[in-house]
């Protein structure tokens, strides 16, 4: 009884969140920005998410001229679909509105290739994959236990062996990008304009202002202060409220 209950409610949920995406959608072509905003962002209020859910938000925020909220979210439908054109060609434009300037150094090294791979999809979508060559691996063990002939069990054992590396490989670059994201912290800059200290406290001597919008690393916490680097490789110290992590 208890578990035909959750299930009630977990369909009872993915219905009021399609109906909230839908009206949002409807009130972003009315050019109801905010009131979409709105609908959006209870649904993930409810605790569901996706990268269409946060693209639509931060089409809404960008149509708002809100350069943080809008890079923000373009950033967070990123991380849940990497390759998809249309959110990088979005937040691009976003990135345009803001003041900062801060060059990026290139990462080189085995490292980058391992990388660029892995962050070919989001750790969920390698989970998928997993599950996708294991079933293959099941279809294929009952080939070859069902083979009546030496060659089929070959083809079949064949089969196996390159699937099996195929689940190695995805697990591996699941867990590879996962770690990769918890340890990189991203964050954007909310605050309108943002000192950055070189000790953490307020009366520290400033070693550069940031506007919003600017993303930045978090590598560690004091109090509430956070240190960060940027993408040119400086760091420093800025309060925890100015900031938002991914």
């Amino acid at each position: 009884m208890k578990k035909f209950i959750l299930i009630l409610i977990l369909i009872f949920q993915l219905s009021s969140a399609q109906t909230a995406f839908e009206k949002g959608n409807q009130l972003y072509q009315k050019e109801n920005y905010t009131e979409a905003i709105n609908s959006y962002e209870s649904i993930l209020a409810s605790g569901e998410h996706s990268a269409d859910l946060y693209f639509n938000i931060g089409n809404c925020y960008y149509k708002l001229h809100k350069v943080a909220p809008a890079v923000y979210n373009y950033e967070k439908a990123l991380q849940l679909n990497p390759n998809d054109d249309e959110i990088k060609t979005n937040l691009d434009f976003a990135r345009k509105m803001t003041i900062d300037d801060i060059k990026v150094v290139p990462k080189v090294g085995f490292s980058k290739l391992i990388e660029d791979f892995t962050s070919s999809y989001h750790y969920d979508t390698w989970a998928w994959i997993t599950v996708v060559f294991a079933f293959l691996l099941l279809v294929f063990f009952a080939g070859y236990y069902l083979s009546g002939t030496a060659f089929k069990k070959r083809i079949f054992f064949s089969g196996m062996f390159f699937i099996f590396l195929g689940i190695v490989l995805s697990v591996s670059s699941g867990i590879y990008e996962k770690n990769r994201i918890a340890s990189e912290k991203p964050a954007i800059i909310f605050a309108e304009t943002a000192s950055i200290k070189g000790e953490p406290k307020a009366n520290g001597p400033e070693t550069i202002l940031l506007h919003e919008g600017t993303k930045v690393y978090v590598l560690e916490s004091i109090a509430n202060w956070k240190k960060i680097q940027l993408t040119d490789e400086s760091t420093g110290w800025i309060n925890e409220d100015a900031i938002k992590e991914l």
